[in-house]
């Protein structure tokens, strides 16, 4: 009998115990309930060292049975921006750098670089003794093949493409130095090499079978993909003879794992009810709702961890559609929102609330501004009356020159979004006057009112990336999509003093001043509000004590698989 065979007769179960899952009468939420990993100082959160980097060699052998929330539906980490890649993507593949433990770039499969003094080339020389698992070498020919391909349009990449946008050309200088031009300069183009959605695929596959990286991809990575049936199961097996792990991880030689065996389980309660029964060991999604229950378990661990850079936001404004042209309705609304309350609906205490726009976490994230768009329902009704909405209507909704102040919410069901936050929402807005009407979509036409600006307000999520520049990528106005780009703009948020800040933030390798460009744009956008943050986009995984070597990836704070083994003793 299969994993997922047996996880499916616990349905009956997760259901009835789901009813316990509310929050308990009379607990008040507040963010300093959360349990995460992190030291919280000042607003800031740092990780130890210790959390990036084996301790010691583990004992190698064993399966690992894991499970997640949900499928990819392509394992061509180039076209898409799933948040499984931050952890499957260091599976099957690697990456040319690596962030060290403070953030700085390290070497992976490019043992070093120069940068030319105008920030316009870069050269990168690459270790000659990597190969692909299909035999194919890994040289200066794959990294130009790999960049193609992430820009190919026929690719339709919505984030790698983005994120290495500047990239002009590729020249191989000789088999192991590669050369990159930008068309300007951007300083985050080393940092983006080491994050999971740029990793190196085979240059044989991208150039000769490019539809078979969807479910077959070919990687140089620690595992090799066995088989990969979509919304069921993924198995990997320990490549051979790899040796090439990040030197910042201090893991050497292969993978201590023999096989690794992923099971999609959507359902919370039944990844929760397999790791507790010992049928699976070690969840991706933890569910949130049983993190009182597995911290109480001696047989289970628990880590809730923070992505850098971009926090969860709950909506984002279309600042061209009515009424939201008007910034003082836009901060009206965020202030009108609960997101303590918010939080707690979706982390139940497990996650951080959130007012300000840059995770805290993120080199050059500034707390002084975390309060300004605090909950204060108040202050919104204030902001109301100074925009011109001050009078109501039969049913208490404001109303100006005949127009009642309203917007209808374009969401989908997600576990990372439910459809309770937006309830939630509704009756925050309620009670300030703000009637806001709900329409549930399926995810595909979602996607695409959200890449044709098609709404008033979008659902939110979360954007991630390893560098403060997650604020270019999301606001702005180069970010806004058009024919040829797939941007992530979506609200078409324009601010000139936002842009500006933005741009020479690209084009600075100067500490301080870039610690000046960030604070700035930080300011900025708690002042045109295109959008609500409500909590801190979290990591939160969990497994069984017998797991051990568990370390995380410094560019996405998730579990990286090469340096995890199975102690028999502890089973």
């Amino acid at each position: 009998m299969t994993l997922i065979t047996r996880l499916a007769r616990l349905a009956v179960l997760a259901s009835v115990m789901a009813l316990g899952a509310c929050k308990p009468a009379g607990e008040l939420p507040h963010a300093s309930r959360s349990t995460l990993d992190g030291v919280l100082r000042d607003g800031s959160v740092s990780y130890a060292a210790e959390d990036f980097r084996e301790a010691s060699p583990g004992k190698p052998g064993g399966t690992l049975r894991v499970t997640t929330a949900l499928d990819t539906t392509t394992l061509d980490v180039h076209s898409i921006s799933h948040g499984n890649v931050q952890w499957l993507g260091r599976i099957l593949f690697d990456c040319l750098l690596y962030q060290d433990e403070q953030g700085n770039i390290s070497p992976w499969l490019a043992k070093s670089w120069e940068i030319s003094p105008d920030g316009l080339t870069y050269t990168f020389h690459l270790r000659d003794d990597v190969t692909f698992s299909d035999g194919e070498k890994f040289n200066a020919r794959a990294v130009q093949v790999n960049l193609e391909h992430m820009r190919d349009p026929a690719t339709k990449s919505p984030l790698a493409a983005a994120y290495i946008a500047p990239y002009v050309e590729g020249r191989i200088v000789d088999e192991y130095t590669f050369e990159a031009r930008l068309r300007e300069p951007y300083s985050p183009f080393l940092d983006v090499l080491a994050q999971s959605w740029l990793s190196m695929l085979s240059p044989r596959q991208i150039l000769q079978a490019p539809k078979s990286i969807a479910e077959h991809p070919i990687g140089t990575g620690p595992f090799v993909l066995e088989s990969y049936t979509r919304e069921q199961s993924l198995t990997f097996v320990k490549r051979k003879g790899y040796h090439w792990a990040p030197a910042v991880t201090r893991h050497s030689g292969e993978a201590y794992l023999d096989r690794i065996e992923l099971s999609i389980i959507p359902e919370p309660m039944i990844r929760f009810s397999a790791l507790e029964s010992g049928q699976s060991d070690f969840t991706v999604d933890a569910p949130a709702q049983n993190a009182k229950a597995i911290r109480a378990n001696p047989d289970l661990r628990m880590h809730s961890r923070i992505r850098k850079a971009n926090p969860f936001r709950s909506m984002v404004f279309n600042v061209e559609r009515f009424p939201f042209q008007d910034v003082q309705v836009r901060r009206a609304v965020a202030k009108a929102i609960d997101r303590e309350g918010l939080t707690w609906i979706t982390g139940f205490g497990e996650y951080q609330a959130k007012d300000d726009f840059l995770a805290a976490n993120t080199r050059y994230y500034d707390p002084a501004f975390k309060d300004v768009l605090g909950y204060d329902p108040a202050e919104a009704n204030r902001l109301l009356d100074e925009a011109g909405w001050g009078q109501r209507d039969a049913d208490g909704y404001r109303v100006k020159d005949g127009q009642r102040l309203a917007a209808r919410l374009v969401t989908y069901e997600t576990g990372a979004y439910p459809g309770s936050v937006g309830v939630a929402i509704q009756a925050d807005l309620k009670k300030i006057g703000f009637e806001l009407t709900i329409e549930l979509m399926p995810l595909a036409q979602f996607t695409q009112y959200r890449y044709s600006s098609n709404f008033q307000l979008l659902a939110g999520g979360y954007w991630h990336t390893n560098t403060p520049d997650g604020l270019y990528i999301l606001y702005h106005s180069n970010a806004i999509s058009t024919p040829k780009l797939i941007g992530q703009n979506a609200g078409r948020f324009r601010d000139d003093l936002l842009d500006a800040a933005l741009s020479a933030a690209r084009r600075s390798t100067d500490p301080v001043e870039l610690a000046a460009l960030y604070r700035t744009a930080q300011q900025r956008l708690v002042e045109t509000v295109p959008a609500i943050p409500v909590f801190e986009a979290h990591v939160v995984v969990a497994y069984r004590k017998a797991v051990k070597g568990v370390i995380f990836d410094t560019s996405h704070n998730t579990p990286f698989f090469t340096s995890v083994w199975l102690d028999p003793e502890a089973q």
